[in-house]
């Protein structure tokens, strides 16, 4: 009887790893989508009709529209007829619409001024960089200017080699005039020569 026990008896996967695994999540597959409750929507694309609301806000053409239609909603509300009359005088559906205007306004304009402040952010660390770039290469040129300056005052020039052989050939010629028959390094003379003069 113990052998059939044995039999009939499910194996399961031993281990940490077999114990934890389940069968319908594998690593190499993705993962099915899952449903969610709340709508999806791309930011970037809420993010750019904000920064198009907040700049229409900000603007003169929004200050006159809003003017007119806020007057158009006082002179109806005041000099129509009772029964067209939609807002007394206290205007409390007007107070009521102009809230809701500012209360989503504000959200509105601190939503497209963090875009900003991050596209700011953004430009201001890539012309850091840049000024860091341009530093190094002044630097470079800087130094590369420098050696060429050292290695230019070690060169002879066309000017200096005129002037040294001109200094030579006068040397010469008042040797020559001295009826001096030197050579014109010490180390060439003869020493027959040295005895002649004596």
């Amino acid at each position: 009887m113990a052998p059939e026990r044995e039999s009939t008896r499910e194996r399961t996967p031993s281990g940490a790893t077999a114990a934890g695994r389940s069968r319908g999540h594998r690593l190499d597959q993705p993962r099915a989508p899952r449903r969610r409750l709340l709508p999806e929507w791309d930011p970037e694309a809420f993010g750019r009709l904000s920064e198009r609301i907040a700049r229409f806000l900000g603007t003169g053409r929004f200050i006159v529209w809003m003017t007119f239609v806020i007057i158009l909603w006082v002179l109806w509300n005041v000099a129509a007829p009772g029964k067209l009359r939609f807002d007394e005088y206290p205007f409390i559906f007007l107070t009521l619409a102009l809230s809701l205007q500012a209360s989503y306004a504000a959200p509105l304009i601190l939503l497209a001024q963090n875009r900003q402040d991050d596209r700011d952010r953004v430009n201001l660390e890539q012309d850091r960089k840049q000024n860091e770039r341009s530093i190094a290469d002044t630097e470079y040129l800087t130094r590369e200017i420098a050696a060429l300056r050292m290695g230019l005052g070690e060169v002879a020039t066309r000017d200096w080699i005129r002037s040294e052989l001109q200094d030579l050939l006068k040397d010469m010629d008042e040797r020559r005039d001295g009826h001096h028959e030197h050579a014109v390094f010490p180390a060439e003379r003869s020493p027959r020569r040295d005895v002649d003069d004596r």
